[in-house]
């Protein structure tokens, strides 16, 4: 029997009470094969096309089925080679030549070479390219310093770049960078996505939409053939599901385990993992239109926050309240000096007074789940209470993680005041390039949903992803933070702490800085 019509009949076959997804699997854990690895993820991926998401929830799947030029160090955010061997850089910062892993090819069968390297990024950055139309792809801004990818010969590729870009390699590993087959891209073209093909230690075998994307081990794999035979990731939205699910034995691996469930897992049967790592959670505030033009409003909302309450109340301790938009884990680039906002009612009170907006009417998006979202029902429930008592008259809207991403995405303008988000990043530059500068409004290109513009802050970020000293970058980094606390396009909620939880038949897990999941070398018995 395949792993394929195993996790189809088996999987299936099992369902009984809870029927979100594939259904409990109770009483049916003796039936699962050795080697089968069942995850429960937040949410259905939105795509397999690496160049076209921007959700963690999606990563998880995706740095399991491909690779890029580089990767993160086991455990660290240090860039090491993984389908490049080596490369070098000039001595002004503008070129980067790559020797190629001789011998690897994609899971479609065709080779990996320096044409497929250019034929990815050229596909994101150059509008004319024959597959430019698969995307959007909106975290091409990460190579918006790319002039040209030339490819030398079969296995030493160039990049030139218009200036110095010191994130340059740390963005070549995230999953942003992660090389497609060109052959599948040309036969799929705007369905890609459903049907992918990488190098990584996983193929990818099946996708169902609501049940699960079935990934199946690569045997030929590079660096060495994964342990698992195969892993199934099942999309169990509610936190509450997903924990019974675990405690049923329906998964084996649980991601973003609910503050209130931790004490659930704390027998033998189970290994609670938690791994620092750079996380913000925040709300963004439409700075365009409406009470949060006013930069006062704006502050009150910071203040009328019990920011504490939630990370131990809500969040079960399992976070420390935000100083700002920087993660304390990029602690080179974190500015140390700077407070939270602390909880201050009536200040929000005399701000909104004087501002002229006692009362103001407030549209909340809020998610139903997502990446780094923590408990986000209960978090919106308690801001909005927050925000009422000092004078507000909040009203939440409530969306699924990829419909609220549709909604958010594209700017606030016109539809809400205010919505919750978390992000997840691999350098200190890439959260407020791609969200606080002017020119990442959404009508841009970017991921500034609530349109905050400050050329001080413009001029330090596009200063510090030139800087290829990190005392300097650090330095500009800091002086952003301080302009954006006090300029407060966001109310800075949390930083988290991650967490996963694992059965007992699950070993060599570990979880990442990078908020990824790395499944090549873990066994299921």
């Amino acid at each position: 029997m395949s792993i394929t019509s195993f996790t189809r009949r088996g999987l299936l076959a099992a369902g009984t009470a809870l029927t979100l997804t594939f259904g409990t699997l109770t009483g049916a854990q003796a039936q699962t094969p050795p080697g089968v690895l069942i995850v429960g993820q937040i949410a259905e991926p939105k795509s397999l096309d690496p160049a076209a998401v921007t959700a963690v929830n999606d990563f998880r799947i995706l740095m399991n089925v491909y690779d890029g030029l580089v990767r993160y160090k086991d455990g660290t955010l240090e860039v090491e080679p993984a389908l490049a061997t080596d490369w070098t850089i000039s001595e002004d910062g503008t070129e980067y030549t790559f020797t190629l892993r001789e011998g690897v090819s994609f899971h479609d069968g065709t080779p990996f070479n320096a044409e497929a390297v250019k034929f990815n990024f050229d596909r994101m950055l150059d509008e004319s390219h024959p597959f430019h139309d698969t995307g959007p792809f909106p975290l091409a801004f990460f190579f918006s310093s790319v002039e040209s990818i030339d490819a030398v010969d079969d296995l030493t590729v160039k990049f030139t770049l218009s200036e110095p870009y010191a994130p340059f390699l740390s963005n070549l590993a995230y999953p942003t960078g992660l090389l497609v087959s060109p052959a599948a891209v040309e036969q799929y073209g705007a369905d890609f996505g459903r049907n992918p093909s990488g190098t990584g230690p996983f193929k990818f075998a099946e996708w169902r939409s609501n049940e699960a994307v079935v990934i199946e081990a690569n045997p030929d794999y590079w660096d060495g053939a994964p342990e698992l035979q195969a892993v199934v990731f099942r999309p169990i939205t509610d936190a509450n599901t997903r924990t019974a699910e675990m405690l049923a034995g329906g998964i084996d691996l649980m991601v973003e385990v609910p503050p209130v469930a931790l004490s659930e897992f704390q027998g033998e049967a189970y290994t609670l993992h938690e791994q620092a790592g750079p996380h913000v959670w925040f709300l963004i505030l439409n700075a365009k239109e409406g009470p949060f033009a006013d930069k006062r409003v704006r502050q009150a909302a910071n203040y009328a926050i019990n920011k504490e309450a939630l990370v131990n109340d809500v969040l079960e301790g399992t976070a420390e309240v935000a100083a700002g938009p920087t993660p304390p884990a990029f602690a080179w680039a974190y500015n140390d000096d700077l407070e939270p906002y602390p909880y201050d009612p009536e200040k929000a009170k005399e701000l909104l007074a004087e501002a002229g907006a006692e009362g103001a009417e407030l549209t909340f998006y809020v998610t139903e789940g997502g990446s780094g979202m923590l408990d986000p029902i209960a978090m919106g429930t308690a801001i909005q209470a927050d925000l009422n008592a000092v004078g507000f008259d909040t009203k939440i809207e409530t969306y699924e993680w990829n419909t609220f991403l549709g909604e958010v995405n594209p700017g606030l303008e016109g539809k809400a005041d205010m919505a919750e988000m978390a992000w997840m990043t691999n350098d200190p530059d890439t959260l407020p390039f791609l969200a606080l500068r002017s020119d990442a409004w959404p009508d841009k290109g970017g991921f500034n949903s609530g349109y905050y513009s400050n050329p001080e802050v413009d001029e330090l970020l596009e200063a510090a992803r030139v800087a290829t000293d990190q005392g300097e970058r650090a330095e500009l980094y800091k002086q952003m933070q301080t302009i954006v606390q006090e300029d407060a396009p966001w109310v800075f909620v949390a930083n988290w702490k991650q967490n996963a939880v694992t059965s007992e038949r699950v070993e060599n897990f570990t979880l990442q800085p990078s908020f990824f999941l790395l499944l090549d070398d873990v066994v299921k018995n």
